[in-house]
């Protein structure tokens, strides 16, 4: 079937779940970064029971709450997707990908949904303490929820804690903590979810400067700027310390993408990280000859650091990557790329010798595929491969999008910091440059969030599970047309959803936070 599938339908399917992951990331990072701090703002409100903090509350509570209910449902398309459009995938690892997912709509959703209702319609009908416990207790599902869907990402991105079973044609787990706590779903729940503060503190603060600019509700915005900028500080430092895992974790399980990440194609010891660099549009393949920078200026022997742990390492590029011949850490070489499809084409050719025998009851050559498959498993996905240039992800597109991350992350930690010492040492209130400068910050939270999504998704082209599974084989069979015409459905029923969100959250704005 793979070999008469229209590659037009391979790039609609990855457009289209794309822009549904896309619009999703717009609420989600807002929602966990609001239900810190309206959090912290109750807990205030609980400590003085001065009705000013619960005034200031149940404002940013109104947002969170128009925020969270578009995030859910472009959320459920999103999951719907997954047996639409992407069948073969479902099939091949169902039962390890459903299982984050299943548990994250049991547990998390539902512990959501119940203390949700408390914190918006219990004021004054419940206790101080168990409302306060109700708003934490929110943030605390959506955060769970955004657990599970990170390890069910995170397993895509490093598959373990599963054994391929021949018998059944899919992947099984065997070990569901080796699944739910590795290390690269550990890291990247904490990168992501301190990425989702920063943005909800850029919000709040570029929002309560709105307000000064106006000259209306001075201590509100005040107050809001305070909490939310040292909010904001703490995990955009700490996000930045993530990052440093989440490059660490990535040179260890996905070399490849980290190469994109720095248009890195020679590898060497004591390799350098490119601070400031412009790619060279002409640089076609990784061995065309062209040199891929027009210009770079590197951090010495930086790259080795972040990857390895050691200065002088050795980091391979695009070009070792495909080639082979390169001494792997355990003392092994490493195999190319055209071996690892051979390999893989030995494998899926033992899967199928294996389902053959079966149906014919003969076990000797049962037994003899299933050794067979056992030896190159490893290497099934690369077995659908047909050039050792698809292995090579969107260089330009990574390359770009890890630096508007990074250099944002940069700048947000100088943002948080000048909103502090201007609100402490400072009148901010007057500052209306400063405020012109906290609105224009909102976007950027976006973008950086945004940019960060790119590199983990495009940067592992063109595998939907590393190593396992390539797009092309993780596709249902449907007809281009459909695809198309729900790609724009959905494109114009996002759009209206998104339009109309921020219709709305701007004349929730624009009423303020209302006299109890």
């Amino acid at each position: 079937m793979l070999e008469h599938i229209d590659t037009s339908l391979i790039d609609w399917s990855r457009a289209q779940f794309a822009l549904t992951a896309i619009y999703h990331w717009i609420f989600v990072p807002l929602t966990l970064g609001l239900a810190v701090i309206m959090g912290i703002m109750e807990t205030m409100y609980y400590r003085t029971g001065e009705e000013f903090w619960k005034r200031t509350a149940k404002f940013w509570m109104k947002l969170f709450g128009i925020n969270f209910a578009v995030g859910v449902a472009t959320g459920l398309i999103l999951e719907f997707e997954f047996g639409t459009n992407w069948s073969n995938y479902s099939w091949f690892v169902g039962d390890i990908f459903g299982a984050p997912l299943a548990i994250e709509g049991i547990l998390a959703f539902f512990m959501e949904a119940t203390f949700i209702a408390v914190m918006f319609f219990g004021w004054d009908k419940v206790s101080k303490r168990f409302h306060l416990a109700s708003t934490w207790l929110t943030g605390l599902g959506a955060t769970i929820s955004a657990w599970w869907i990170l390890v069910a990402n995170a397993w895509m991105q490093n598959p373990v804690g599963m054994e391929f079973n021949p018998a059944a044609g899919r992947n099984e787990m065997v070990d569901f903590a080796a699944v739910a706590l590795s290390p690269v779903a550990v890291n990247k729940f904490f990168h992501t979810v301190l990425s989702g503060w920063v943005l909800g503190a850029v919000f709040v603060v570029g929002i309560s400067c709105w307000f000064l600019l106006k000259n209306r509700d001075k201590r509100f915005a005040l107050s809001s700027i305070k909490i939310a900028a040292w909010v904001g500080l703490i995990s955009a430092a700490l996000s930045a310390w993530t990052g440093d895992g989440s490059g660490y974790q990535v040179a260890q399980t996905q070399p490849m993408k980290l190469a994109a990440m720095e248009g890195y194609y020679e590898g060497q010891q004591g390799a350098g990280l490119v601070a400031i660099g412009m790619l060279n549009p002409e640089k076609k393949t990784y061995n065309d000859g062209v040199n891929p920078f027009l210009f770079r200026i590197e951090i010495p022997k930086m790259l080795s650091l972040l990857a390895e742990r050691q200065w002088d390492a050795f980091v391979p590029g695009i070009t070792n990557l495909i080639e082979g011949g390169y001494q792997l850490k355990d003392g092994t070489t490493a195999l190319s790329a055209e071996e690892k499809i051979e390999r893989g084409k030995t494998a899926v050719a033992a899967f199928g010798a294996y389902r053959a025998a079966m149906e014919t009851g003969n076990e000797a050559e049962m037994k003899a595929a299933e050794q067979t498959l056992k030896e190159n498993v490893a290497y099934f996905g690369y077995g659908y491969i047909k050039d050792v240039n698809d292995l090579v992800p969107n260089v330009p597109l990574t390359f770009y999008a890890f630096r508007v991350m990074v250099i944002l992350g940069g700048y947000f930690i100088l943002f948080f910091i000048l909103v502090l010492i201007l609100s402490y040492k400072k009148d901010l209130s007057k500052m209306r440059w400063m405020h012109w400068v906290a609105l224009l910050t909102i976007p950027l939270g976006y973008l950086a969030g945004q940019a960060g999504w790119v590199v983990a998704e495009c940067g592992r082209q063109p595998w939907t599970i590393q190593d396992m599974l390539p797009v092309n084989a993780a596709i249902s069979k449907l007809d281009v047309s459909s695809v198309q015409t729900t790609f724009f459905i959905f494109l114009i029923l996002f759009t209206i959803m998104l339009i109309a969100e921020i219709g709305i959250m701007l004349k929730a704005i624009r009423k303020g936070p209302e006299n109890n």
